[in-house]
């Protein structure tokens, strides 16, 4: 075991974090193009639970960003464990305790539905036998296999702790092990926390070293463990003396080559949590995006390069480890957008743009007819091809409107639903079956009701669309008159109050269903989607994506989010309601004022909105507004 250094071992040398980076490429650009890379993943690894910080989609949104960028390959896809498998590494006790009620308490840190820890199980299950399928690949290959999950380093043999039931890692060693496999293992753990459980594990197994770089050493964990090097760097966010990208470099190239060649392992499990990020939502160090692509590249080519590894090219397993908030899949997407593309990481986009990139991704597999409900151009049946609309009008009654939007049948609808994985999402948020409504005669629009079981008591979404050919001369818009994202279930709570117009907390999934209405302008052929926002806090939701369709509005709310800037919603619609934000040229009270904001699709919306043109009337109309709060 070696001594864990002082806290901020050295500054970083001017410069020290560009040449990395410029090293880490030309490596990888050299020694990975000839590689092989498997990646592993399954839809069981979603996990939706509420009050969690992790990304329950991040697998999904690298897989879509890697396909999105052209190099996305086979993806192998594992059955959950066996419990056969499991107690090669867990104690049979443990793993009966785990199907009583209230056990996961202790590893997940609060009381969860029961059909929920059966969910969490099968989560974890599936990303076990990920785990070992990635291994098998890699030795297989002599490559570099990644699992899109994984990496639960402080589940112990009997007891789970800290979202960890089931250690991966240990399970697949142990199936390597009963396979007749006597490879040397190293794991390489720069998870932010200290891999304690996979330590305690090996702690007597000579064949198997880890190194865990942390912000602090579970002492009671084995740290007399025969083969492990522990590297405590402490200093927490904020803090003077925070642990930045030149401590973490220093240490991370310090210590990783020095235990390959101690050790000389003949597999390599690399944890790449990237909890260290200094945007992510637990972690309390502050390595910038850079710093943990040049962390992640410096691994990967110290692995993969002869002269790192004692001149062999060692299979490596990838495991992603710890990582929390919406931002954590894309330091995955970059590491492995590197290793697929030749050494050269691609940018990934933001998480909004993620989803309807895998949503897109998702899409270019329907069918129209699946989608429309038509039936085949020729066909033998003996109704003479007449549909319920030929029939009505002959009849003398009115065409009964059959589809949404004049395109979307509900069988299709559902269809779309439910291969994007939107309905899933529902069901692990506990409706377990829910229902779809369609209402296509209302001249206001179409509706599409979604309740949380076929009683129809509980309304989880409520959309009203129409297409809009007025509001934006010359061009077709998808209108969104109405939009309904609530959970019945939920309660309200100090962090998150009741906010104007609500009668239930939120779903949690407008992202989800702005990139469908998306993907319907896409397959219509429309120019965007447009929305009248009634509230503030609606309108700031959608920020990111949107513009208001005229540039005096759009000047107008851009001074209300300057004098609201770093004031959390709530209070912030609160002031807005209350009168509080006034004009300091008249002092008369702020008041919020619905105008179109547009999300662009095409081209030629994207130029009006984004253009010259725009901006310099948003400028112009800019000097009409001096916003002040009173307190």
């Amino acid at each position: 075991m070696s001594p864990a250094p002082a806290a901020g071992a050295g500054p970083a040398r001017p410069g020290r974090l560009s040449s990395v980076l410029r090293r880490g490429r030309r490596k990888i650009s050299e020694i990975l193009s000839r590689t092989r890379i498997d990646l592993v993943y399954s839809r069981r690894y979603q996990l939706h639970l509420s009050g969690a910080a992790y990304d329950p989609l991040r697998g999904e949104r690298i897989l879509g960003f890697l396909d999105s960028a052209g190099l996305l390959g086979e993806v192998h896809t594992p059955e959950p464990a066996s419990f056969r498998l499991l107690r090669r590494v867990h104690d049979d006790a443990y793993l009966e305790s785990l199907n009583q009620p209230g056990a996961l308490l202790k590893i997940v840190g609060w009381e969860i539905p029961d059909d929920q820890a059966d969910r969490f199980l099968e989560a974890q299950r599936a990303m076990v036998a990920g785990t070992v399928l990635a291994a098998h690949l890699a030795l297989e290959s002599e490559g570099i296999a990644a699992n899109l999950g994984g990496g639960f380093h402080h589940a112990f043999a009997g007891r789970g702790e800290r979202f960890c039931a089931l250690n991966d890692l240990a399970v697949a060693v142990a199936d390597l092990r009963w396979h007749g496999s006597e490879e040397k293992i190293l794991v390489i753990d720069l998870d932010l926390h200290d891999g304690d459980g996979t330590r305690a594990l090996f702690a007597d197994d000579p064949t198997v070293h880890t190194l865990s770089i942390h912000n602090r050493t579970n002492r009671e964990a084995r740290p007399d463990a025969v083969e492990a090097t522990l590297v405590e760097l402490s200093g927490h966010a904020g803090d003077v003396g925070s642990i930045g990208d030149g401590a973490y470099l220093e240490a991370v190239r310090a210590h990783v080559p020095a235990a390959l060649e101690r050790f000389r392992p003949d597999l390599v499990f690399y944890l790449a949590g990237c909890d260290p990020a200094a945007d992510d939502e637990i972690g309390d160090w502050e390595i910038s995006a850079a710093g943990l692509l040049a962390r992640d590249q410096f691994v990967a080519a110290c692995v993969r390069e002869p002269a790192g590894s004692g001149g062999r090219v060692l299979p490596l397993v990838v495991l992603l480890a710890g990582g929390y908030g919406p931002n954590a899949w894309r330091y995955g997407a970059r590491f492995l957008s590197a290793l697929l593309n030749r050494g050269v990481a691609l940018e990934p986009p933001t998480t909004e743009e993620a989803l309807v990139m895998r949503y897109r991704s998702l899409a270019r597999g329907y069918g129209e007819r699946e989608l429309t409900g038509e039936p085949p151009a020729t066909s033998d049946v003996d109704d003479w091809g007449l549909t319920e609309e030929d029939v009505g009008a002959a009849l003398g009654g009115p065409r009964r409107p059959r589809r949404l939007l004049g395109y979307y049948s509900r069988q299709g609808l559902e269809l779309a639903l439910e291969r994007t994985g939107f309905l899933d999402r529902l069901r692990a948020k506990g409706f377990e079956r829910p229902t779809i409504d369609l209402e296509l005669d209302n001249p206001a629009g179409d509706t599409v009701r979604i309740f949380a079981s076929p009683a129809r008591r509980e309304r989880l979404i409520e959309l009203r669309l129409r297409i809009d050919r007025r509001v934006a001369p010359g061009l077709a818009l998808l209108r969104l008159e109405w939009l309904l994202l609530q959970n019945p279930r939920a309660q309200f709570t100090e962090e998150r109050p009741r906010l104007p117009g609500q009668e239930h907390p939120g779903l949690g999934m407008l992202q989800e269903a702005v990139a469908l209405l998306i993907l319907a302008c896409d397959r219509l052929q429309l120019d965007g989607l447009v929305f009248v926002p009634a509230h503030f806090h609606t309108a700031i939701q959608g920020r990111r994506e949107l513009r208001f369709l005229e540039p005096a509005d759009e000047a107008r709310f851009r001074a209300l989010e300057r004098i609201l800037e770093g004031v959390a919603l709530p209070a912030a619609s609160r002031a807005l309601a209350e009168g509080r934000i006034v004009d300091a040229r008249t002092g008369e009270p702020f008041a919020w004022q619905p105008a179109p904001m547009v999300l662009p699709v095409s081209e030629a919306l994207r130029q009006r909105l984004q253009g010259s043109e725009y901006e310099r009337q948003v400028a112009e109309a800019a000097g009409r507004y001096d916003l002040v709060m009173k307190t």
